[in-house]
């Protein structure tokens, strides 16, 4: 899955959205404005560090396994450090991609989420960074 686009986060702007803090039952409607009791900014939510974050685009579906689709935006920290099984933007011969990244007996690899791709040993000889880590995916309910 490879990068598509680059955005920073605007931290400056508030754009708040009403927050509904009761259960809504799928399939029934309910009056919902009876229940909205707060507002919500989604920077306070999803940007923790800001001057480390930005949303990028994504292309391709090596990452559909973990609910990552073609056209997707991911929000994505810099300021995090990669684990095994984190989710990450990937500096691999200076191409950004995303992949799973995992630690096999010592060994890094990049892993997809979708079994039509291989997983990606990296070697010492490879031009490799990790760029940033996965936060948040946002995309668009079918």
């Amino acid at each position: 899955m490879k990068v598509t686009s680059i955005y920073t986060p605007d931290t400056q702007t508030k754009q708040l959205i009403p927050l509904v803090t009761s259960h809504i039952p799928a399939g029934f409607p309910s009056p919902a404005d009876d229940f909205v009791d707060l507002k919500l900014d989604l920077n306070e939510h999803m940007v923790k560090h800001p001057a480390a974050t930005f949303f990028v685009k994504v292309s391709g579906d090596s990452m559909i396994g973990a609910g990552i689709h073609d056209d997707d935006i991911l929000v994505v920290d810099r300021s995090v450090q990669a684990t095994n099984n984190s989710i990450i933007v990937a500096a691999l011969h200076g191409e950004l991609m995303v992949k799973r990244y995992k630690i096999v007996q010592g060994k890094t690899f990049l892993y997809p989420e979708n079994t039509a791709y291989k997983p990606v040993q990296v070697t010492t000889e490879m031009e490799f960074a990790v760029w940033g880590v996965v936060t948040y995916v946002i995309h668009k309910a079918v």
